[in-house]
């Protein structure tokens, strides 16, 4: 059995989104991993959430006009402070290991967020989910090899990434349910600028041009990679765009490899296999129930 694909389905240009999406999202990853030692990493997350509200404009009249009730500011509050704090994680993260292992760890946030939706939101786990989660979580001991190789604090640091920013997601599935996506981005980008604020004033060195050129430009890559992200699920169903995101471990490998002399560990790329396999399962399977989807729809690093 399949997933039904409607009249209006276009596969082919939903998996050519796709790979776009993930290309905008590698090039932002490597990207941010070119700053190095050059700027602290709360900073560099500062800037690039600053600039990143520049895009947000087209958007203002529609922000400023919705209706928010106390407890929408409650939601946009605490899901900017937890997802800030993802933020700030990761940066530190892509300066302590490998692009490769950065890109595999994140594919564990859509497993949290479907642990999430069940301890929290009432959703049903079956045992087919059940095994697919425990089966992510074999890739996720694969990468990290604890006992066999040092866990760093890099690590340590994805871990709490892709925990925090599926706390996030889960916060916005709740929130669009009566609010457009449009206010509920445009929001997450105030609310995490203004959440690390005094953070990045504790850190603060002044920027050069170049690396204000940079991190101007990671934003650009992040905002593109969403939209070309919209389009894809625009497209084709989800089932259909989800494990072309595979493809973004094998360029950050390759990334690795070529620019910043990282060896490849087929360990990693073993475990994000796993990893991927276990949440595009989970993704086909919502498609053929034709439940409400619970993953997020992409599992593209949403920084």
């Amino acid at each position: 059995m399949t997933p039904d694909l409607t009249l209006d389905s276009r596969p082919v240009a939903g998996i050519l989104w796709m790979l776009a999406a993930g290309l905008c999202f590698v090039v932002m990853t490597a990207l941010v991993k070119s700053m190095g030692q050059g700027m602290h990493p709360i900073q560099s997350a500062f800037l690039r959430y600053l600039f990143g509200i520049v895009f947000l404009l087209p958007a203002l009249r529609q922000i400023l006009s919705a209706r928010l009730t106390r407890r929408h500011w409650t939601i946009f509050g605490v899901r900017g402070a937890i997802h800030s704090v993802g933020v700030m994680l990761w940066f530190f993260a892509m300066t302590q290991i490998p692009l490769a292992e950065v890109t595999a760890m994140n594919y564990l946030t859509p497993v949290y967020v479907s642990l999430g939706a069940a301890l929290f939101l009432g959703e049903k786990l079956a045992a087919r989910r059940i095994t697919a989660i425990f089966v992510a979580l074999v890739g996720a001991a694969i990468i990290l090899r604890p006992g066999f190789r040092e866990v760093s604090p890099g690590h340590l640091a994805m871990l709490g990434t892709t925990l925090t920013l599926g706390g996030s997601y889960l916060l916005a599935k709740v929130a669009v349910d009566d609010l457009s996506p449009a206010v509920v981005v445009a929001h997450l980008s105030v609310w995490v600028t203004v959440a690390m604020i005094p953070f990045a004033v504790a850190v603060w060195q002044t920027p050069t041009w170049h690396q204000v050129a940079v991190l101007f430009t990671i934003a650009c890559f992040a905002t593109a990679g969403h939209y070309f992200m919209t389009l894809a699920l625009k497209a084709a169903p989800v089932a259909v765009t989800q494990p072309v995101t595979f493809l973004q471990l094998i360029w950050a490998t390759l990334l690795g490899a070529l620019v910043f002399g990282e060896g490849i560990d087929p360990w990693v790329i073993a475990g994000g296999t796993l990893i991927l396999a276990s949440v595009s399962f989970i993704t086909w399977r919502e498609a053929v129930l034709k439940r409400r989807q619970i993953t997020p729809p992409s599992i593209a690093p949403k920084l």
